[in-house]
């Protein structure tokens, strides 16, 4: 009687052999990465150390049998070192600096004197600071409530003001100031328009009488920079004002440096450009000549 055979048990399918593909992956590109890691750290004292061993080794190649190859030397070439020349004291730009300060405080002298009355019952104040004057008048001294026409006194006090500014060359802005007190009407929507055109009306009546419109600039900024809090009457009335701000910018006509051109930038010592018009449309004058190091 035949025996039966038994049926051969298949074989169990591994399904994890592509790790080791993957793991091989895996270490060959840390392995790259390390290598370029190693690379990017070579200072340039290495360089030249490595620079050196290949001449060594290439010195040793026997080019006709008689002897030894002469390898052309390596050549290295780096810009030369440049000492930075120091830059030379503008003995002009202080003196201007002290000529503006002391016309600054002669304005702010001048405008307290033709604002008298209305400094000592502290409805003007005039402040001096780094950047300037700034003379702050309260909105009810120019204007009714919710108008921006300017009133006979209020015209006679800025015609004063103006005959100050007139003589001076200092730029000026006049900002226009509420408060947090909403206002709409037909010709103020808010009083962002209120406050600009309080400010335009005094630009306008300076500009009558005599100060030059190319130094004058306009700006409303509603109830956005308070000088008080909102919550009380005293407050809401500081806020309301007009402030004029005479700026202490100096003349942009620099003068000469003593030194010339800087040795590293190839510029003028207080870092504004000479004013050539022939120079600005030429080409640029080239570097000068690079030291050569050479290798042997």
């Amino acid at each position: 009687m035949a025996r039966r055979r038994r049926p051969r048990s298949e074989e169990h399918e591994n399904l994890d052999r592509w790790l080791v593909s993957y793991a091989d992956f895996i270490t060959l590109l840390f392995a790259f990465f390390v290598v370029m890691y190693s690379l990017s750290s070579v200072n340039e004292g290495k360089y030249r150390v490595l620079s050196n061993s290949l001449v060594q080794a290439f010195r040793s190649v026997n080019d006709n049998g008689e002897g030894q190859r002469v390898v052309p030397p390596v050549t290295v070439v780096t810009p030369p070192v440049r000492p930075r020349r120091a830059a030379v004291p503008d003995k002009q730009a202080g003196e201007r600096r002290r000529q503006t300060a002391q016309k600054m405080r002669n304005m702010a002298d001048a405008i307290r004197s033709v604002l008298r009355p209305l400094t000592e019952n502290g409805q003007v104040s005039v402040t001096e600071g780094a950047f300037g004057v700034t003379v702050e008048i309260n909105a009810s001294v120019l204007f009714a409530p919710g108008e921006a026409v300017l009133g006979g006194d209020a015209s006679s006090a800025l015609r004063a003001v103006a005959g100050v500014l007139a003589a001076a060359e200092f730029p000026i802005t006049v900002e226009g100031h509420t408060d947090n007190t909403p206002i709409s009407n037909y010709r103020f929507p808010s009083n962002w328009e209120l406050s600009a055109v309080r400010a335009s009306a005094v630009v306008r009546l300076f500009i009558e009488n005599g100060v030059p419109p190319d130094r004058l600039t306009a700006a409303g900024y509603a109830d956005q920079r308070p000088v008080a809090g909102n919550d009380s009457e005293a407050g809401r009335a500081r806020n309301r004002r007009v402030a004029i701000m005479i700026e202490s910018r100096l003349p942009e006509a620099a003068s000469e440096p003593e030194s010339g051109l800087d040795a590293d930038t190839n510029t003028s010592s207080d870092g504004i450009a000479p004013d050539d018009p022939i120079s600005s449309i030429l080409p640029p004058t080239p570097p000068p000549a690079f030291e050569q190091i050479e290798i042997r």
